[in-house]
Order: structure tokens, then sequence, then C-alpha cells
């Protein structure tokens, strides 16, 4: 993976997550992250069952650079059916401007560098509740899916809700069918991103029940599925 070296275990259990590799994070049983000089390993190790599935459903875990589908072995792999979100949470238009320029404050290696993505999670009386910040998009928000799955009960919560329930999901980037993808395995009913989305990414988020926001800008945003969530438009 081409990813910045930070918060790699929110990282490695959140891309284990979103790919399917484990359906729940107590199926993760150790992640051993060893340093060279060359790079980093990530050593994640799974259950019996995990690993069954893993091996049945082989895959080349290449880095996305781009599409993030690059290393898919089937085009079945690339459409898999999305987790679906059903979820009656209901954002005010209002909040989604307001939770945009709380990440931008919180994006502390953007503001350094000026070159990452950031993926930011924010819940009604709590604020912005999770944010990472990655050069890639799809590792930003697989490591805010770990960070996120981390603050629920490993094996109780995760089977009865997901860490995204009743919040709004954020990205600095475009979305492309995987971000969705991603966003409904995290379960956030709504996402918004400051990028336009593909016609894949919005047919997808259709099929899995999300509310998909883009163009998300200060002078406004496009709401493409399930406009129903979104209030005061």
């Amino acid at each position: 993976m081409m990813a910045s070296p930070g918060d790699l275990e929110d990282f490695a259990v959140g891309f284990t997550l979103t790919e399917g590799l484990a359906e729940r994070p107590d199926e993760i049983r150790s992640i051993d992250i060893a340093v060279f000089d060359e790079g980093i390993d990530l050593r994640i190790w799974l259950d019996t069952r995990a690993a069954t599935r893993f091996s049945e459903r082989r895959r080349g875990l290449v880095g996305p650079t781009g599409c993030g589908l690059c290393g898919i072995e089937s085009l079945g792999e690339a459409v898999r059916v999305p987790a679906h979100v059903r979820d009656e949470t209901r954002i005010h238009a209002g909040v989604i401007r307001e939770a945009q320029a709380l990440m931008v404050a919180g994006q502390a290696l953007r503001a350094e560098t000026s070159a990452v993505h950031a993926a930011a999670f924010w819940k009604d009386g709590e604020g912005l509740v999770g944010l990472r910040e990655d050069v890639g998009r799809h590792n930003a928000l697989d490591k805010l899916v770990g960070a996120l799955s981390a603050r629920m009960d490993r094996v109780a919560d995760w089977s009865q809700r997901r860490p995204g329930a009743g919040g709004l999901l954020l990205l600095t980037s475009r979305v492309s069918v995987e971000m969705v993808m991603k966003a409904a395995v995290l379960g956030a009913p709504v996402l918004a991103a400051v990028s336009a989305p593909t016609a894949l990414a919005v047919r997808t988020a259709d099929a899995a029940g999300i509310t998909l926001v883009a163009s998300a800008r200060e002078d406004g945003f496009e709401v493409f599925t399930h406009p129903d969530r979104i209030d005061g438009l």
C-alpha cells in the first residue's frame, strides 16, 4: 500500500473490515507492526472463521492508487452487493457545512503539507468524533473505520449496529464506488464529499440505502440519493 505511516493499527483494522477480509473486529486476532528501512509491514492475524473465508475469496492485495479496484480477480468481486444501511437518522443541511469546517480545522497534516486527504465522522451531540488523514483517500477512510470500530465493544455492539450509525461521514475527495462500499461497511447513513461522485457510486449508494451528498462546498451541495434524510433543503 502507498500510505502515510500513521495510525497504522487503525488502518489494519479498517482495511480488513472494509475489504471483507473479516466481518467484525473480533475476528481479528492480533496485529503486528514491523518497521524496516524499506517500509512497514502490517501483519494481520485472523481467527479460523475469517481465515477460511479469506482463503476461499483470495485476492491479490495490491494497494489501490486510483480506482481502488486493483488486484481484484473477477468482475463479481468488483461489483459486490453493498451492505444495506437501515438508519433513519436525519441531518440538517446547515450541519454539513459546520461539520466540514470542523474537519478542515482538524486536519493537522493537511495544514503542514496541503497534499493529503481526510475522512471524518460527525454525530449530533458529540460533534466530530473521529478524523484520519492519509495521502490516499481510500486509506484515510479505512483508518477512520478502524478508529471508530475501536470505540465500540468489539463483540456485542458490532453485531447490533455499525460504528457509523446515527452520524455523518465526511470526505475530502471525489466519491467512487469503493468509497461507497466502505461507507456501507461503516454503516454511515449520510456521506458528504467535497467533490463529485461517479455514476457507479451513485447507483451503489442508492442500492445501499446511503444518502449521498457531493460537491459540498461553502456555497451549497447536491443530494444524489435518499434526500429524505436531509432537513432544511
